[in-house]
């Protein structure tokens, strides 16, 4: 417990609110949805301000991270993805002034995998920083053959089902719709 995963475990609540925010934006209408527009605002902005602030504090955490941050080619990922934090920052802003319903939530999961793309390339190779790297963190090679027969079959059957979820669930939630 630090003051650096409290920061980033702050982060992740706050970026999650977001993503609950611009959901129901997404699902509702009427004044839910209005209220959960004025919610994201705020919620961006915090969750930006925290994105930042996690950011700033990485490369002090370990000197390799500083090193591989402003290093080349390194250096091209710490220009690249706060740049495209940047856009998508504008991009859920105007879609939030434009009333738009989707745009917004794209936009907060592109926050969520632009900072996980940016964690993972400022560990790499290690997956345990600073101690394992990803080949010392592997499970022998048979373990992961049995791991992969299961995961082929299972992973497209979760995928099916998914997006058989999200087809009969797709839309706008209709209040006057009764199911019971």
């Amino acid at each position: 417990m630090s003051p650096f995963s409290l920061l980033t475990g702050a982060a992740l609540v706050i970026g999650y609110a977001l993503l609950g925010a611009s959901w129901l934006n997404m699902k509702t209408t009427g004044e839910l949805q209005s209220r959960m527009r004025r919610y994201a605002r705020p919620l961006m902005i915090a969750t930006l301000g925290l994105i930042g602030l996690v950011s700033l504090l990485t490369p002090l955490q370990d000197p390799v991270y500083l090193t591989r941050w402003f290093a080349w080619p390194g250096i091209i990922f710490s220009v690249a993805v706060p740049s495209i934090v940047v856009a998508l920052a504008w991009r859920m802003d105007r879609g939030l002034r434009r009333n738009e319903d989707y745009s917004p939530f794209f936009c907060a999961i592109g926050f969520f995998v632009v900072s996980f793309v940016g964690i993972g390339i400022s560990f790499f190779p290690h997956i345990i920083p600073p101690s394992l790297t990803i080949a010392e963190a592997a499970a022998p090679d048979s373990s992961l053959s049995f791991a992969l027969v299961g995961a082929a079959i299972l992973i497209p059957i979760i995928l099916a089902y998914t997006a058989y979820t999200y087809w009969v669930f797709r839309g706008k939630i209709d209040p006057e719709e009764n199911f019971h």
